[in-house]
């Protein structure tokens, strides 16, 4: 974090010095950058590299640096309101409007301004990631022999093999495909599954990303409600009786946002069900490795149960690691497995060979273990601070479930509370909050809020979010 603030620190004052020189007049050289800021190297290029990206500055290897020359003046603006025309000409045709809603997402992937706590945060924050690792794992990929080739189109057998391990129930190499991280895989496998226009049953509440990857690819999401022991089946029987639907989207372990663990009792009657409807389902096991010091032993993934081919297993590495190392895998038996393998093909050709190297080397080193062991303490007393926060400062948010794994808290808010209006008096107070309607694909029965406390730096930023959260609610509740 101090590096970074630094180059911005440094961009900002070499920002304010550009009129000094002339248009393509030479700045003064990096070394004497360095000792005059007193920074590193590494933060005099970086710094450097953010002017050039801003148009302000031009570098040439062996030269310097120089202040950019004037730009063209702007070509005269056009009008694109033919767009409108163009890209809805073709909706009488369609059962389900082709626009994209991706506002469920973009409030857990957009930075929020200084100042403000995250807990609508979808990645860990930077003190929880293993970047040494990382760094590590990928300064030996690149000197692998042949990393920069192009790899299978599958993916490298031996990261096949390290997922189809971790499934386990027999699942092997053979039926695992390599992906670019968890939403890609998810993209693939609803394309491969349904076509446009027909129904897709979902979990409700549920990740509103694969809501928006269902809208996007012409879908129809059917919510089947979800309880503190996961899917309610008798209703998912219900619904794929009502819907003819032949797609169950589900997240058996740790659901989001609800938290909840498919009960023992019910795993084997969702496949069952699936099956006698003759429909795939698709499970998303993203958080897999953050559990929890108190979950216990950890059910198996519903693919390693599943022999006739029901499941296709999404899974990743990018939560427990760091949402730029984007490696996740699909696993399927039968002929859907092709179907996939084409339609990844088609769509990515395949996964980038270093990053994959890289996930080799990472999963195969000692720190990844200690890594694990290190992130399921510190979530687990991050989440005990929020539940123990909530309890003390703002009793009127129910907690019907706490998880035993994951980074978030599902909570219910008072009857006729206004999750718009607490969100900005919270924006407002200092802490970004997920409101809980993107997560429902339909009428939501009550107002919600969901908390990330993984995000933050620590238990003293979610102690201090809960304060700011106190003064939102006192205003709008």
């Amino acid at each position: 974090m101090h590096e970074r603030s630094s180059v911005g620190e440094l961009a900002e004052r070499l920002r304010q010095e550009l009129d000094r020189y002339p248009p393509g007049g030479k700045l003064p050289s990096s070394r004497s950058l360095v000792e005059r800021f007193r920074v590193s190297p590494v933060t005099v290029s970086r710094a450097l590299a953010q002017l050039s990206a801003e148009g302000l500055v031009v570098t040439r290897p062996g030269a310097g640096a120089f202040r950019a020359r004037p730009r063209t003046p702007a070509a005269p603006d056009g009008d694109t309101s033919w767009q409108e025309v163009a890209l809805s000409a073709d909706g009488a045709a369609e059962l389900v409007p082709r626009t994209v809603d991706a506002s469920g997402v973009t409030v857990c992937l957009a930075v929020p301004p200084p100042g403000v706590l995250e807990f609508n945060g979808g990645y860990l924050h930077p003190s929880l990631q293993p970047e040494r690792a990382m760094a590590a794992a990928l300064a030996r990929a690149g000197r692998r022999p042949g990393a920069w080739e192009r790899p299978p189109l599958e993916g490298l057998p031996e990261l096949r093999e390290w997922f189809a391990r971790g499934i386990g129930g027999g699942v092997t190499a053979a039926e695992v495909l390599v992906a670019a991280g968890g939403q890609t895989a998810l993209a693939t496998a609803l394309r491969a599954l349904a076509s446009p226009g027909v129904p897709v049953l979902v979990e409700s509440p549920t990740y509103p990303g694969m809501l928006a990857l269902a809208r996007a690819a012409g879908l129809r999401p059917v919510p089947v409600p979800v309880d503190r022991d996961g899917v309610r089946p008798e209703l998912l029987a219900d619904a794929f009786r009502a819907s003819g639907a032949r797609v169950f989207v589900c997240q058996p372990l740790f659901q989001n946002p609800t938290g909840a663990v498919l009960a023992p009792d019910r795993r084997a009657e969702v496949l069952r069900i699936a099956r006698a409807a003759g429909a795939f389902v698709i499970e998303d096991d993203f958080v897999r490795r953050l559990v929890h010091t108190d979950a216990g032993p950890l059910p198996r993934p519903l693919a390693a149960d599943d022999v006739d081919g029901v499941v296709v297993h999404v899974g990743s590495l990018t939560k427990a690691t760091s949402p730029s190392f984007r490696v996740g895998a699909l696993a399927a038996r039968g002929p859907v497995l092709e179907r996939l393998r084409a339609i990844q093909v088609v769509d990515t050709f395949f996964v980038s060979r270093p990053l994959q190297e890289a996930a080799l080397e990472l999963v195969g080193s000692p720190a990844w273990p200690r890594h694990l062991r290190a992130l399921s303490a510190e979530l687990t007393a991050r989440r005990t601070a929020m539940t123990t926060g909530l309890r003390l400062r703002l009793p009127e948010l129910a907690l019907p479930h706490v998880p035993s794994g994951g980074y978030h808290l599902w909570l219910r808010l008072p009857d006729g509370t206004d999750e718009a209006a607490l969100t900005a008096a919270a924006l407002r107070a200092g802490v970004a909050l997920t409101p809980g309607r993107p997560y429902f694909s339909a009428e939501p029965p009550a107002p919600h809020v969901r908390l990330s406390f993984a995000a933050v730096s620590g238990t003293a930023d979610i102690s201090e979010g809960l304060r700011r959260l106190r003064t939102a609610c006192d205003e709008v509740l």
